[in-house]
């Protein structure tokens, strides 16, 4: 009989490679191209994931257990997101102005009254 950790395994196993065939499938469904790269990476992690159980190598990189790396299901969620039609989030750097930094009770910024 498996251990917990054997079947947990192969679990993320089988939820890594249905995530990767769902993207591919809903960008082919929506006619959304993906690019060269794209395709590479979904294919290249399938395959790691097919033959080693996970696609990264470094256990630092991704929880115990886990088949993706977080910077792969990262990327992952980008390609899914890009075949829904989604538009892409900002990667890094300050997002909006946050709201203490507003004008209150639509007060004017310039101080013209």
């Amino acid at each position: 009989m498996p251990s917990p950790g054997d079947q947990q395994r192969k679990a993320a196993q089988r939820s890594a490679l249905n995530a990767l065939k769902r993207a591919r499938r809903s960008a082919e469904q929506a006619g959304v191209s993906l690019s060269e790269w794209e395709g590479e990476f979904l294919d290249s992690v399938g395959e790691r994931v097919k033959t080693h159980g996970r696609a990264f190598v470094d256990p630092e990189k991704g929880a115990p257990g886990q088949a993706l790396s977080a910077m792969q299901g990262r990327k992952l969620k980008e390609i899914t997101a890009k075949a829904k039609g989604e538009p892409p989030k900002p990667r890094w750097g300050r997002g909006k102005t946050s709201s203490s930094k507003r004008p209150q009770d639509g007060a004017d910024i310039t101080g013209d009254d």
